[in-house]
């Protein structure tokens, strides 16, 4: 579902990408971990093009992301992406926010997409809050709202940057069962977090990154028993305890 071949890409002379080589299975969910400017948010923002890259290719769903003949805007309305910090609209409500992009991208009438946007609330729990703005919602709320906003698309894989890095401790736990859900659902998710909870839960595989590089791409019983760099080690010590 997502191929990523040698991607590499800097600011200036600060390498920020080197050579990262992964790829993403259909159904697969993948967690990519690692220090605070590993890359790892850069890494998964290339996978739709929030990102561009100087070398490398990226394939998602069979389109190359790099080629200029691709239009992005096609393939982001099919790959889902929830970001650290909500990106709610403000002035619309909750529905107007789930119906905004499946009208204006998709082409679904106003009674159809809000009939999905509907639904997807239930899903998430939150059904009654569906006249309500952002701001009168928790933070936990709004970042469900976003999940269910990016699943109004009928996305073919998510992708999660830090999804609840922002949230109060006891919002967390809202966030990450809707994702855990999705995950035994069958959804192809790739997933910047450090909650390694969450990772030993649902994750097939774990991507540890270090300095623009990844440094361990194995499964997750692997991984968490036994690193293969010391690098990984000393990260999985600190988080775990």
């Amino acid at each position: 579902m997502i191929e990523i071949k040698n991607v590499s890409k800097a600011y200036g002379h600060f390498q920020v990408l080197s050579n990262c080589t992964t790829k993403v299975n259909k159904g697969e969910v993948v967690v990519v971990c690692g220090p605070s400017g590993s890359g790892k948010s850069t890494l998964i923002k290339t996978v739709n093009g929030l990102e561009p890259f100087q070398q490398g290719e990226i394939i998602v769903n069979g389109q190359s992301v790099g080629d200029r003949t691709t239009n992005l805007s096609k393939l982001r309305a099919k790959v889902g992406m929830v970001f650290q910090h909500f990106e709610l609209f403000p002035h619309l409500s909750i529905t107007e926010n789930l119906t905004l992009a499946q009208i204006k991208v998709l082409g679904r009438s106003r009674d159809e997409a809000t009939a999905k946007g509907l639904k997807l609330l239930d899903r998430v729990g939150l059904r009654a809050q569906a006249d309500k703005y952002p701001a009168q919602l928790s933070g936990g709320q709004q970042q469900r709202v976003a999940i269910a906003r990016a699943l109004s698309m009928d996305p073919v894989a998510m992708l999660f940057d830090e999804p609840t890095s922002a949230l109060d401790p006891e919002m967390i736990n809202e966030v990450l069962d809707v994702m855990v859900e999705l995950a035994q659902e069958g959804m192809t998710m790739m997933c910047v977090t450090h909650e390694m909870g969450f990772a030993k839960k649902v994750a097939h595989r774990v991507i540890f990154m270090d300095k623009g590089a990844i440094v361990e791409d194995d499964c997750k019983d692997a991984f968490f028993a036994h690193p293969k760099s010391e690098r990984a080690s000393e990260f999985l010590e600190k988080i775990l305890h």
